[in-house]
């Protein structure tokens, strides 16, 4: 009987000191996730304020109150950073589009997306320019494994939805889905800039 005892206390001490180990392995887990969405908290404050030129790891670690070497611990660099910046970017532009398919005509909806990226570009420059001018997020991203650009993969295939649907119900042209998927956004790009160098031009014109 002492000896069934015995075992039986054994065991439980046995599962209290791996349920102990669990719970601190999970803490820390959780610690190392607060850090680093704190990191990228600062790091969105950071670039709206400052942009891509006044983006640095050093000023996120001042921001945080951590030294630079704890940013590093959870990111490689900044284009690490400006790399989640980016994907967090393309969830903003999708927000613009949370209507988008309450519009049963598929070529005005086409209308609507390329009036909501061009909406979302004045809105927010510096998160434009890093979603499709930089660099920094592409060579980030060629160092993936998986080399998976869910943003912009995402928003493409938005685009060529509609562009379908609209070759589908004799809208436009039949053609290939690639191609004018990539002449639309390439527009939508040209107008964005016409757009946002007359938004710069009448700001710095002075009023008589």
């Amino acid at each position: 009987m002492w000896l069934y005892k015995q075992i039986y206390l054994d065991l439980l001490n046995t599962v209290k000191y791996f349920c102990a180990i669990m719970g601190i392995s999970e803490r820390k887990e959780k610690q190392k996730a607060e850090l680093k969405q704190l990191i990228l908290d600062a790091s969105v404050k950071l670039f709206a304020a400052e942009g891509y030129e006044g983006f640095s790891m050093r000023k996120i670690a001042d921001m945080i109150e951590y030294s630079p070497t704890t940013v590093y611990l959870h990111y490689k660099d900044k284009n690490e950073i400006l790399f989640e910046l980016h994907e967090l970017g393309f969830q903003k532009m999708q927000s613009y589009n949370m209507d988008l398919f309450d519009i049963a005509n598929p070529l005005l909806r086409l209308h609507k997306l390329g009036e909501n990226y061009i909406r979302f570009g004045l809105d927010y420059p510096e998160f434009y320019n890093l979603m499709f001018i930089l660099p920094a997020p592409m060579e980030t991203l060629k160092t993936k494994l998986d080399c998976n650009w869910k943003g912009g993969d995402d928003a493409l295939q938005v685009l060529k939805g509609i562009i379908s649907e609209c070759m589908e119900r004799k809208l436009i042209q039949p053609g290939d889905v690639n191609v004018m998927a990539m002449a639309i956004w390439e527009w939508c790009m040209a107008w964005y800039h016409w757009q946002f160098a007359n938004a710069l031009q009448n700001w710095s014109t002075p009023v008589m």
